[in-house]
């Protein structure tokens, strides 16, 4: 595998741009049909001064049945293009988050890990509420234009009543945005700031939920929640800013727009006074100063949504712009399924060099838990083959030269923590639903009893992260999942530990078994598991120090003796 290319950013805007962009349909069809519903809005109280103008001048029955039918359609016209207007822009706003979500889930899925410095509970965030508020821009945009048609509209009515009611509300809406854009920006600055602390926290609370067992086990629950709380607590304390900000945004808002309207209805009170303006277009001049707050509030309101979105795409481009660790060749191994690991220098490990034949159980006794760990990191490729030294060789080739889908094909490791996914029995031995080995795998992880315990069998419910299940079954479910899938080189990370010695002899002498003729390694202490080898590596101090048979390395290494016996 190659060092990866530096890719192309993507920032935020760019994301926003992608949006915009794949639903310009949806969003001409909202800008027309949310500007025609300010238009009537608009026309409401220009249509109210009109009829009582002419009604003033003209007292026939006709007349004010014409008006009642005007006002009757512009209703209609109201309810009707608000109603369709928001289905269609509201239809584009869900359908654009999803897209987000289902981007960013990709990323988090693909086989080979991105370089982003975000947790599993960040990520989450992102996915979720960062790709909802970055979708809002799809409905902002619109909305935007729309109550700038009402206030163009207004102010033209405006004008041709009298010139200085006009450009008061151009003048006045001008300043007014002009305030309420350098407001936006705190606002912006204060939500991303808000989501990053809320995205930590929500990483905490994932960590913990993890590891709440092993937390109650050592008495260390009580410190792993202060730590929450101390997160949980900035999380808090920021969005009291935020709501601070927003309040004071919304108070400024709404301040301003009233003082605009307060400002055009005296003025037009003074002109009517004077006798510059009609009876009728004063009734429309007040109409429409108690309207335009309603599109002024929302037109207002827009930087500060727009600002939002922008800062959930940059947190969005955190995830979608991490480059990949590494990147995968072209090649595959050679059939027979060898596994050779030749002088890998990573973390603990200094120099390891071993060489597992095709067909061979092999198991692997690391005096540090911590050694086991980082060689099973390089096997999993969770470790990019440019950051160690050394090299791994599967079927004859190096790992770095293969491609990630045949190194998934031929090689599994299975970790000791391996994850339980909500579903059935069945389906998280088997996630690709091709029914192999399903039987001969229960059958090997003894987890026979957890089947016939409950009466749907395979079909029986599992919680999400197995919940419902205990320590044993849930390790004893993904031996099994490993085992189902049958690959050509098979890696097991402390397979056992969470069951009883009896169990342990049992699942031992099965998968030795089931896995002949595979190439199985097994890193383990179980006295069991390293019996029913073929041979037995040792590895101390980041090398391998021994190899034999488990009882003949008992019978002859004293300080293999007192790692492993029990």
């Amino acid at each position: 595998m190659k060092t990866p290319e530096t890719a192309r950013p993507r920032p935020g805007a760019a994301i926003l741009r992608t949006a915009l962009r794949r639903n310009i349909g949806a969003m001409i069809a909202g800008t027309v049909l949310m500007g025609l519903y300010q238009a009537a809005e608009t026309a409401f109280p220009i249509a109210l001064g009109l009829i009582v103008e002419h009604t003033m001048q003209d007292r026939s029955l006709g007349s004010f049945g014409v008006s009642i039918g005007s006002l009757a359609v512009i209703i209609t016209t109201v309810s009707l293009s608000w109603r369709f207007g928001m289905r269609v822009l509201q239809k584009a706003n869900t359908t654009e988050a999803h897209r987000w979500r289902v981007q960013v889930a990709a990323c988090g899925l693909q086989p080979v890990a991105r370089d982003v410095d975000l947790k599993s509970g960040e990520i989450l965030t992102v996915a979720t509420e960062d790709a909802d508020q970055t979708a809002d821009i799809i409905e902002v945009v619109p909305l935007l234009i729309s109550s700038l048609v009402a206030i163009v509209v207004a102010a033209v009515a405006l004008s041709l009543a009298d010139l200085r009611l006009g450009l008061l509300v151009m003048v006045g809406t001008v300043a007014i945005l002009s305030v309420l854009a350098v407001m936006s920006k705190r606002i912006g600055a204060s939500t991303q700031e808000q989501q990053a602390r809320v995205a930590r926290a929500g990483a905490k609370v994932a960590d913990l939920i993890i590891g709440l067992r092993p937390l109650h086990g050592f008495g260390g629950n009580h410190a792993a929640f202060g730590a929450y709380r101390k997160v949980s607590t900035d999380a808090k304390r920021q969005a009291i800013t935020v709501a601070r900000v927003n309040g004071t945004y919304a108070g400024t808002a709404l301040a301003l727009n009233a003082a605009l309207a307060t400002a055009v209805s005296l003025t037009a009170g003074w002109l009517a006074f004077e006798g510059r303006i009609t009876i009728g277009e004063l009734v429309m001049a007040v109409g429409l100063a108690q309207f335009i707050m309603e599109p002024l509030k929302m037109f207002s309101e827009m930087p500060k949504y727009v600002m939002m979105a922008r800062a959930s795409a940059e947190r969005m481009a955190l995830v979608l712009n991490a480059p990949p660790v590494t990147t995968p060749g072209p090649e595959r191994p050679e059939p027979g399924g060898t596994l050779e690991v030749d002088g890998v220098h990573h973390g603990t490990l200094q120099g390891v060099k071993f060489t597992v034949a095709a067909g061979e159980f092999v198991a692997i006794a690391a005096y540090r838990p911590r050694a086991a760990a980082d060689l099973a990191a390089v096997l999993a490729v969770n470790v990019a083959p440019q950051t160690y030294g050394g090299v791994v060789r599967v079927g004859g080739r190096e790992i770095g030269d293969l491609s990630i889908e045949a190194v998934r094909e031929t090689l599994l490791v299975n970790p000791y923590d391996g994850e339980i996914f909500a579903g059935t029995l069945r389906t998280n031995i088997d996630p690709s639903g091709s029914g192999r080995e399903i039987a001969e795998a229960v059958e090997a992880s003894m987890l026979t009893d957890v089947v016939a315990l409950h009466r749907e069998g395979l079909d029986h419910v599992v919680r999400d992260r197995g919940a419902n299940l205990s320590g044993g079954q849930r390790q004893r479910l993904s031996l099994a999942r490993a085992l189902a899938a049958d690959t050509d080189v098979l890696v097991l990370h402390d397979p056992t530990t969470a069951v009883d010695a009896v169990t342990e002899q049992l699942i031992a002498r099965n998968v030795a078994k089931l896995r002949r003729g595979r190439t199985t390694l097994v890193l383990t202490s179980s006295p069991a598991l390293l019996d029913a080898a073929d041979r037995v590596l040792v590895l101390d101090g980041g090398v391998i120090t021994a190899e034999d048979t488990h009882r003949n390395l008992l019978a002859g290494d004293e300080a293999y003796c007192l790692a492993v016996a029990r």
